[in-house]
């Protein structure tokens, strides 16, 4: 075997990678001053054999912009409850806090200089020594360095940043990769923007759109997410510990690997030290620091999960402003100025309502109860439309796949804002119906029969667009005997006593009750039958009210929040507000958007307002002569003026109790979201209940939660009543020929029947309404 020469040297082949050979080059052209031919575009002649992607990698230059100029980031949006303090949640596709460089440490700015690129201030853009280094090091086959300066960086992030923004996944990965190509682009644009931008300008960029863990954007959501400290107070451990983790979020987060976290924190320690930034006692008392006693990490959450018992509001806020042109042309925009735009959205939430709203509704119906009932309360002011409270006593979800008795359903809303259908609301209605009877001419007083009738089609008035009056005669009765056969209109409501308002009816237009529900604020969740039905998607019109006879009884769907708007006119005198969420929004730089308004307008004249109001204080009497709310005492705990009325639908599918003080109006919903469930021999929270009207549970829980709403609001008595509107008080009634036997008008055939609501005579009678019959011709019954 022949031996190698012992004497003659071996000769090495190395392969050049591209980018190594790039490095060599461009680390040659920039320590010979020639960044400017970076600039205006770079061709070197290099020989034939080189790899082609050296000659594709250096010509990269002829394509990139000579500028890059950078737009704002997406920042955090943040929604307050009406106190502007009280966060409720926060919503972002990039979790960041955008603040100025002055209101970032100076440990913190000098922490990330020293670690990322301590040339920073002598540097235009690219760092010629950084760059030798690196591939040199790289060259020589030791481990891979870096050289990409602090502009560079921030360069990058910006091009991540736009492309993200415009939903380019290809633009982000291309940021992202570990290519010659990029760092070329790089380089050039870091030498672009050095001549645009001060470095006081770069860092405060660099600082704001780093990445400083998952789902951590910028150094002042760091601040706050690991030492619950705004990024201005920063010490240098804290300072430290932040700098060190942008290299590799995941890898040096302090809280997932705290092991490597303090390792690069010490690094940063070391190196501020070693550029005079700190000094050594500075630096031995930092590196002696435990890592865990400077932590105070707080949650990141995001959505309205965050918002726990206001999650219900927190998410009809989103849905508002997801709907509404103020905020944005297309709901692309819309969600990027919620997601990105870094607002500051303060809401009509009153945090001591809503807390109460919340207790009140889980403990009176809880959500794991075996009745399976749901339950809503909602509180809006009169005179300005602003929602004070909203809860529900099924917890929110709004994953895919929910937990068992969680929802992402709100209850209280319309279709547009909480995905509901509405319930019927039964006698919740019958104050519309009253309104119209005083502005036809009518009065309290008026006297007319409560015996059971048949009602043909042919005795109702109707003819406008949209009205139905065909079909089988309407047969309506009262569930209880009422204490006389012929009775007030007055005491027919306070006692809500359904043969008596199908035969006020009568004596209407059925269209003019239509138009005076839509002018008090009645808004069904549903179109109109002859329509096809189906929810509202969009702004309910008075088209959209059934005009049919059942119609007086309630037996279309509203929402919570909708009956609480409307009762919130009689409450201020015939004032209709839309109800609004949102009190101000300002934009990432404080400047205001406009916000949808409540367009507040008198709809409904003033003493028919105040005489509807005195006609509902009396749904509380206790007697001699008892209202449906006899049971709640009297009304409120403090003896403020109240008024309200109970509603329970055929059936006892739905339950209510809405009323009101001046300053305050509160409907309370009881029943199942899924369907019409009837709702007898029930028990509810170790309580049975033959029928579940609306005076057992709707109307002691909005009592238990009016107690506690109120305080601190002044007393306010209502207006008097309209004497003209009241009329005289009539002699004692006389009896009625149909006492005791079904009186049939014109036409004979009994149809459907629909159960009154009668008021209870006596205690004994509890909760006073009752809506167990059938439907009518066109409608489904709904009562008390």
């Amino acid at each position: 075997m022949a031996m190698a020469n012992p004497r003659e040297p071996r000769r090495i082949t190395r392969t050049i990678p591209a980018a190594q050979l790039i490095g060599l080059l461009l680390a040659f052209v920039l320590t010979a001053g020639a960044g400017g031919l970076i600039t205006a575009g770079l061709v070197i002649p290099l020989a034939s054999g080189l790899d082609t992607a050296v000659d594709t990698g250096v010509e990269v230059f002829e394509e990139v912009p000579a500028e890059l100029v950078p737009g704002p980031l997406s920042e955090q949006s943040q929604i307050y409850a009406s106190d502007g303090e009280t966060r409720l949640a926060t919503f972002y596709a990039q979790n960041r806090i955008v603040v100025p460089l002055d209101r970032v440490s100076e440990n913190m700015q000098n922490a990330v200089v020293a670690i990322e690129d301590e040339r920073f201030y002598t540097h235009g853009g690219v760092d010629p020594e950084g760059i030798s280094r690196a591939a040199l090091q790289n060259f020589g086959g030791g481990a891979t360095q870096g050289a990409s300066t602090l502009t560079q960086q921030y360069v990058k992030n910006v091009l991540i940043e736009e492309a993200d923004r415009e939903g380019d996944t290809f633009g982000v990965l291309e940021a992202r990769e570990d290519s010659l190509t990029r760092k070329l682009r790089e380089a050039k644009l870091a030498i672009a923007i050095e001549k645009e931008m001060s470095k006081d300008d770069i860092l405060q960029g660099y600082l704001n759109i780093a990445q400083f863990g998952v789902s951590v954007y910028g150094v002042e959501t760091a601040s706050q997410h690991y030492f619950n400290k705004s990024a201005s107070d920063l010490s240098i451990v804290e300072a430290a510990t932040i700098a060190g983790i942008t290299k590799a979020p995941s890898q040096f987060d302090p809280v997932q690997n705290p092991e490597d976290a303090l390792i690069r924190r010490n690094l940063v320690i070391g190196k501020m030290w070693q550029l005079g930034y700190i000094s050594t006692p500075e630096r031995d008392e930092a590196m002696a620091t435990t890592l865990e006693s400077t932590l105070d990490v707080q949650p990141i959450e995001v959505g309205c999960d965050a918002a726990g018992g206001a999650a219900f509001f927190c998410d009809y806020v989103i849905k508002d402003i997801m709907a509404n042109p103020e905020f944005g042309e297309t709901r692309d925009d819309r969600y990027n100025l919620l997601y990105r735009g870094g607002l500051r959205i303060v809401t009509t939430l009153d945090v001591g309502m809503q807390a109460a709203a919340q207790e009140t509704v889980t403990s009176a119906v809880p959500a794991d109860d075996p009745s399976g009932l749901e339950a809503a309360i909602t509180s809006v002011e009169p005179g300005t439309g602003e929602i004070l409270a909203m809860a529900q006593n099924v917890p929110y979800d709004a994953s895919s796949e929910p937990e068992p008795r969680h929802t992402s359903v709100n209850y209280s809303a319309d279709y547009l804002h909480g995905n509901s259908r509405g319930f019927q609301v039964g006698s919740n209605y019958k104050p519309f119906v009253l309104a119209e009877w005083l502005r036809s001419g009518h009065q309290l007083n008026d006297v007319l029969s409560s015996g059971s009738v048949v009602l043909p089609q042919s005795s109702f008035s109707a003819g406008c667009e949209g009205s139905s009056l065909a079909g089988e005669p309407w047969s309506v009765r009262n569930a209880e005997a009422v204490a006389s056969t012929r009775m007030t209109v007055l005491q027919a409501t306070f006692q809500s006593v359904n043969t008596v308002y199908a035969r006020m009816s009568q004596q209407l237009n059925l269209c003019d009750v239509r138009q005076s529900a839509y002018d008090v604020g009645y808004r069904p969740t549903q179109h109109a039958s002859i329509d096809g039905g189906g929810p509202i998607e969009g702004e309910a019109t008075a088209r959209d009210i059934e005009v049919l006879p059942s119609m007086v009884l309630g037996t279309q769907s509203s929402s919570p929040l909708g009956m609480a708007s409307a009762y919130a006119t009689f409450a201020s005198g015939g004032t209709y507000c839309k109800p609004i969420a949102i009190l101000t929004v300002e934009d990432g730089d404080g400047a205001e958007i406009r916000v949808p308004e409540a367009d507040c307008q008198q709809t409904v004249e003033p003493n028919v307002a105040n005489t509807v109001a005195y006609a509902m204080t009396q749904v509380f009497n206790t007697g001699p002569v008892w209202g449906t709310a006899w049971g709640l005492g009297g009304g409120l705990d403090d003896g403020r003026p109240v008024a309200g009325k109970t509603g329970t639908t055929n059936g006892a599918y739905q339950s209510w109790f809405t009323g009101y003080t001046p300053n305050l109006s509160t409907s309370v919903w009881v029943g199942e979201s899924e369907g019409n469930v009837e709702h007898f021999d029930i028990t509810v929270n170790g309580t049975f209940y033959e029928t579940l009207y609306g005076g057992d549970v709707a109307a002691p829980t909005w009592k238990t939660y009016m107690d506690q709403a109120v305080v601190g609001l002044p007393v306010v008595n209502f207006p008097a009543a309209d004497p003209a509107l009241v009329g005289r008080v009539p002699a004692s009634p006389r009896p009625d020929p149909s006492d005791d036997e079904e009186e049939t008008e014109e036409g004979g055939d009994t149809g459907d029947t629909d159960t009154g609501d009668t008021g209870a005579t006596d205690p004994g009678s509890e909760g006073g309404d009752t809506g167990n019959g059938g439907g009518n011709g066109g409608g489904n019954g709904g009562n008390n």
